[in-house]
C-alpha cells in the first residue's frame, strides 16, 4: 500500500510540474543576431487589370452614396486583386510572380485620387521563387507625374523579416477603364 501511495504521489508531481512549465504562452527571450541584414534591390512591372473578360482586379464592395455607377475606382471601392508581375511593361514580358490582396479608394477628390492598399507580392520564377515582400501603404495614385512611395511591412522566405520601401511609377494608364501598368522598384531590408 505504502508503494502505491509513493507512487501516487510521484506521479502527482509529475503532472504538476509538466503542469506548469507547458501554462507558460512565451519561451526564453534572448538576444538576436541582426548582423547579417541583407539589402536587395528588385525592379518589375504590375499589370492591374480591371476591364475586359479576364480581369486582374475586381471590385468586390462599393459605397451606393458615394459614387457614380460608371465610376471604375469611386471612392469606397473595394478591390481584390491577382495582378501579373513581370519583368518588362509589355503585356507579353515574362511573368515572374503575382501581388495578391486587395485596395481601396481613400480619397473623395478625384484629382487627389488615393488608394489604401495590402499586397503579397509574390515571386514564381528565378532567383526569389517562393519568396514574397508584402506592403500595406497609402498610395497617393494621382501623383502620376511623379514616384511615389508605399511601405513594405514584412515578408517571406528569402525575404523574411522584411522592410523597406517601393518606389512606384505609373507606366500607363487608362483613365475610363482604369488599367494601369506600375513600375515597381522595391528596396528590401532582410535577414
Amino acid at each position: 500500500m505504502k508503494s502505491i501511495t509513493a507512487v501516487t504521489f510521484l506521479a502527482l508531481c509529475l503532472t504538476v510540474a509538466v503542469t506548469a512549465s507547458s501554462k507558460s504562452y512565451y519561451g526564453k527571450t534572448k538576444p538576436a543576431n541582426l548582423t547579417d541584414e541583407k539589402v536587395t534591390r528588385v525592379r518589375f512591372y504590375l499589370h492591374d487589370i480591371l476591364s475586359g473578360q479576364n480581369p486582374s482586379a475586381v471590385r468586390i464592395a462599393h459605397a451606393n452614396l458615394t459614387g457614380r455607377a460608371d465610376s471604375p475606382v469611386g471612392f469606397g471601392s473595394l478591390f481584390a486583386i491577382d495582378d501579373p508581375l513581370t519583368v518588362g511593361p509589355e503585356k507579353d514580358s515574362k511573368e515572374i510572380g503575382n501581388g495578391r490582396g486587395m485596395y481601396v479608394s481613400g480619397s473623395k477628390d478625384i484629382n487627389k485620387f488615393t488608394i489604401v492598399m495590402y499586397a503579397d507580392l509574390a515571386f514564381t520564377e528565378g532567383k526569389f521563387n517562393g519568396s514574397s515582400i508584402s506592403v500595406f501603404s497609402r498610395n497617393p495614385v494621382a501623383e502620376e507625374a511623379g514616384e511615389r512611395e508605399i511601405a513594405i511591412v514584412g515578408g517571406r522566405g528569402k525575404f523574411r523579416m522584411a522592410r523597406g520601401f517601393v518606389k512606384i511609377k505609373t507606366h500607363q494608364i487608362d483613365m475610363k477603364t482604369g488599367d494601369a501598368v506600375l513600375r515597381y522598384d522595391a528596396t528590401v531590408y532582410h535577414y
